[in-house]
């Protein structure tokens, strides 16, 4: 039955969601930590910019093999020849991609306006090059359904730069507060490498996890199959286009307000951008979690006669999880504010923009399945390049104006046109019976709550944050117990034993 396919993927969700939800949430915590030491903005708007190129170089190196990895290995005989080639390609391109980065390190850092950093171009070269790699590893483990493996590589990935940020920006600066001549610290800590060791800090938790799967990968017997391979990228190229677009739009904004903001300092609007689109921290480990247990979820999914039925319910039962979401998170922001550095909360009111922005961009996800079912990945790919251009003109007509508050419209304009884009083709090319009305209602009442929280709390002028929170508080349970008796009969059903 469909909703027995739901509860499957429900599963799927909570063990991957368990692992994302406590890694990002550990993770996250180094937002508050770098935005509170890192007062002035423009230092943070660094590591913004750099994670954003970051974001985009990670998926040309991996040229769209994860989802090929998945399609292809539907043949049973080919898996480990599917696995064996993608994980030989990935290998040589991120060891030239290396070479190149480091031999070319000071002219990368010249053009990006950072000449005195080049070890910078070298260290995130390195990240990018090992997570690339390690991208199809972690691909494999969930295929097998390896959950507890993937969950335990991650996590120790995620502590080991948790605890290296603390070592480096918290321990150091103390033990030399207190002992300026300490032979030990300063041999291995440098006050002014600053937020240098953030990315060390990545770099060392990457390397940890390459070695950690290193064991797994050898018991492979490897071989390249050239004529696999031609199939297999000529099957993930459009997804690559599709991934280069849909990186655009998530993250180049980081970039272009750094060349486009009217700000004086416009590195400082990268920093306080970056900080507050993390306020949307739930909503990012929920759609993280959902999209790690979707894909393999809707491939398996396929071949089963309530396929379609399945699909709609899951797409009916995400927008209704993340509607809660963005309420619970905006009738709070009082106190979720406190993730950023008082310096970062000039930039809240772009939190519900890219709140909602994002469950959009959640729904396009789930959208999505349509064109890799069918093969037709091409319309993936022309769906993201429209998202990019929507992206490009937007920021370039909204950011010169509005500065990081034009970047966050842009990012709602984009997504909601992509989703609309690929319902409607999804709808001639793989029919889906999806409950808008319901799905509508969902995302419409979420809206509603927080206007009526913002509108009660300026009309009646309450000034108390306690009294704040208390009012939207009692809005909350409101809103749970309608959501709750409205929707019983598929909530009980969906969680019945």
């Amino acid at each position: 039955m469909a909703n027995s396919s739901v509860k499957q993927l429900a599963s799927q969700t909570v063990i991957y969601g368990t692992t994302n939800v406590l890694g990002r949430l550990l993770n996250y915590l180094l937002v508050p930590l770098h935005t509170y030491i890192f007062a002035n903005a423009a230092q943070y708007g660094v590591v913004g910019e750099l994670y954003a190129w970051t974001s985009l170089f990670i998926v040309i190196l991996t040229y769209g093999m994860e989802t090929a990895f998945f399609k292809f290995t539907q043949d049973e005989n080919l898996k480990d020849r599917v696995y064996s080639t993608i994980v030989a390609s990935l290998l040589c391109t991120s060891i030239i991609f290396i070479i190149l980065c480091s031999v070319f390190s000071q002219t990368i850092a010249e053009l990006l306006r950072y000449p005195s950093h080049p070890e910078y171009v070298i260290w995130f070269s390195i990240i990018i090059g090992v997570d690339a790699l390690t991208s199809i590893f972690f691909a494999k483990l969930r295929y097998d359904n390896r959950a507890f493996r993937f969950a335990a590589v991650k996590l120790t990935n995620i502590f080991v730069n948790i605890i290296l940020n603390l070592f480096f920006l918290l321990l150091c600066p103390f033990i030399l507060q207190k002992n300026p001549n300490s032979s030990v610290i300063n041999l291995i800590y440098s006050p002014e490498i600053g937020v240098g060791y953030i990315f060390i800090s990545n770099l060392v938790a990457s390397v940890v996890t390459l070695l950690m799967l290193l064991p797994g990968i050898f018991k492979q017997k490897f071989v390249f199959d050239w004529q696999l391979w031609k199939k297999m990228f000529g099957y993930a190229f459009p997804l690559l286009i599709f991934g280069l677009a849909g990186i655009v739009n998530e993250t180049m904004d980081r970039v272009l307000i750094k060349y486009l903001s009217p700000n004086s300092e416009p590195q400082a609007s990268v920093g306080i951008y970056s900080a507050c689109y993390k306020i949307s921290i739930m909503m990012t480990i929920f759609i993280q979690a959902f999209k790690y247990a979707a894909e393999p979820f809707f491939f398996h999914k396929a071949k089963d006669k309530d396929a379609k039925k399945a699909y709609s319910d899951v797409m009916t039962a995400f927008v209704f999880v993340c509607s809660v979401i963005f309420v619970g998170i905006m009738l709070y922001i009082d106190i979720v504010q406190y993730f950023v550095g008082e310096t970062y909360r000039v930039g809240l009111p772009i939190v519900p923009i890219l709140l909602m922005a994002n469950l959009f961009l959640g729904i396009f996800y789930n959208l999505s399945i349509w064109y890799k079912l069918t093969g037709q990945t091409k319309f993936g790919a022309y769906i993201a390049i429209f998202g990019a251009i929507v992206t490009f003109v937007f920021n370039f007509l909204l950011i010169p104006k509005f500065d990081y508050i034009g970047a966050a419209w842009t990012t709602f304009i984009c997504y909601f046109t992509m989703m609309i884009a690929s319902y409607l083709l999804g709808q001639k090319y793989y029919h889906v019976d999806y409950n808008i009305k319901k799905t509508a209602f969902y995302i419409a009442l979420a809206i509603a709550i927080y206007g009526v929280s913002y509108l009660i709390t300026h009309i009646f002028n309450i000034q108390r944050m306690g009294m704040r929170i208390l009012v939207n508080t009692i809005i909350l349970i409101a809103y749970l117990s309608a959501l709750f008796f409205t929707n019983r009969k598929s909530i009980m059903q969906l969680f019945k034993r």
